[in-house]
């Protein structure tokens, strides 16, 4: 009894020194832990710690709130009253590298979870999931493929941001300001006119981490400049 109080005042005292605490406390306990796991909110994960050698996350896994990992069910409590017996129910979970998920995600006993996944909210994993696919659903399942989601992004983000730019416009009576898109950047910044936007360099770098040079590089902004974005989305 004492060893549980001890161990629920530890956990909770690791949550809140951080994430680095959090997942050092993870790995001592036997579960493996890649680099770069993030976790939106320590408070509201759940991960079973009964079996810790059954669970692997790989490298750049980052969860949401309401993130739940389960490695047994209590389906032998049934068995019990109805046939005096126990069958104990366990199983591994594995999750790839470069995996994200939405809010309110669940992964039961038995599922592995590819490279290059992401989960959508409200999904509950019941089978392996492939890796570059887009899934989600309850139970889930593979929607679209990583490629394919990507094209189809690259055309859809657009009307967002012009959405995004007219309802500043029209619900605050003022023209948007460069940093009212922190997240739609790509649309207007690249490695021609990177410079002119110190505004976003620190964020930028944070974001893209390694990466950063490689786009820098390569990324082909849509429009010329952030004005010339404005004049497309029809703010004038």
């Amino acid at each position: 009894m004492l060893i549980r109080i001890f161990e629920s005042i530890y956990r909770r005292l690791v949550v809140y020194l951080g994430i680095h605490h959090y997942v050092n406390y993870l790995r001592r306990k036997g579960v493996v832990v890649g680099d770069n796991f993030c976790a939106f909110n320590l408070n509201t994960i759940n991960i079973d710690l009964s079996r810790p050698s059954l669970i692997t996350i790989g490298d750049n896994v980052s969860v949401n709130r309401n993130f739940t990992i389960l490695t047994h069910d209590f389906v032998s409590g049934i068995f019990i009253r109805c046939y005096s017996d126990v069958l104990p129910s366990t199983g591994c979970v594995r999750i790839g590298n470069n995996v994200r998920t939405g809010q309110n995600v669940t992964l039961l006993k038995g599922v592995t979870i590819g490279d290059n996944v992401f989960i959508g909210a409200n999904s509950l994993v019941t089978k392996d999931i492939p890796s570059n696919c887009i899934a989600g659903g309850n139970p889930c399942k593979v929607i679209i493929s990583l490629d394919d989601y990507y094209e189809k992004r690259r055309v859809a983000c657009i009307k967002e941001a012009f959405d995004f730019a007219k309802s500043i416009q029209e619900r605050f009576h003022r023209r948007p300001v460069l940093l009212d898109f922190r997240e739609e950047y790509t649309l207007f910044i690249d490695g021609t006119n990177f410079y002119q936007y110190p505004e976003f360099h620190n964020f930028m770098k944070s974001q893209l981490g390694v990466h950063f040079d490689t786009y820098i590089k390569q990324h082909k902004a849509m429009f010329p400049s952030f004005d010339e974005f404005l004049a497309a989305a029809g703010i004038q």
